[in-house]
């Protein structure tokens, strides 16, 4: 017999069985053929819909193909390519930056280590563990958007406020076999049910098994780095 779970370990597993049953089909939503189109991507994505991200990617990726093409835009005109999406002059200040030393530092090609992708400009490890997850295959961490941060609060699993520190309980209770689909789960849960505001407690999967359920629970997240 194998060692009996905490409380909380236990809930993390009925939560993520019942999220894998109601979303079997759970990936990442963002559009993209390689890494850098990734890369980009995420970043675009801080604080901004994924539907809007890809519509804008549509275009920009028609026109931006490699490193040295965002890297040597002028910055208004790569402004101007995503201005419907939020933060737009400084996202194109971000891109074009780490554009610029992944060509001088990496040969061009998007790095595979957390420590060289936190170090390029605008990218935290939100965004590091999306590219290393996806882009390179390399599972380390547990990417932590706003629906992972609304919804472990909500059931309790963390008190923490911050990503990082969300991350870093997480990553002690989840085990590492989930730590990739546990965000796609979560973000699809926090899309469909547990939205930020007026959740649908009634009709959700994980009602019995969340103490918010029954308390008006709408949790401020703390302000900090999305990426």
């Amino acid at each position: 017999m194998g060692t009996p779970l905490e409380p909380r370990e236990e809930q993390i597993a009925e939560v993520v069985d019942r999220l894998s049953a109601e979303y079997p089909d759970s990936t990442i939503s963002l559009r993209y053929s390689n890494r850098l189109e990734l890369l980009i991507a995420v970043m675009l994505s801080a604080q901004c819909t994924d539907v809007r991200v890809n519509k804008v990617c549509a275009d920009l990726f028609e026109t931006y193909h490699t490193a040295e093409d965002y890297a040597n835009a002028p910055q208004e005109e790569l402004a101007e390519a995503i201005n419907s999406i939020t933060y737009y002059n400084n996202k194109a200040k971000y891109i074009r930056s780490a554009c610029a030393d992944i060509i001088e530092k990496h040969d061009g090609e998007v790095p595979d280590t957390m420590s060289e992708l936190t170090d390029l400009a605008g990218v935290g490890r939100k965004t590091a563990n999306v590219v290393l997850q996806h882009g390179h295959d390399i599972v380390e961490g547990i990417v932590v958007d706003t629906h992972v941060q609304r919804i472990t609060r909500r059931l309790g699993i963390t008190e923490q406020a911050s990503p990082t520190s969300i991350e870093r309980d997480l990553l002690e209770v989840v085990p590492e076999e989930n730590w990739q689909q546990f965000t796609h789960l979560f973000i699809d849960h926090g899309r469909a049910t547990c939205t930020a505001i007026n959740p649908d407690c009634a009709d959700c999967v994980l009602e019995d098994v969340c103490p918010s359920s029954k308390v008006d629970n709408d949790v401020d997240l703390a302000s900090g780095d999305p990426w």
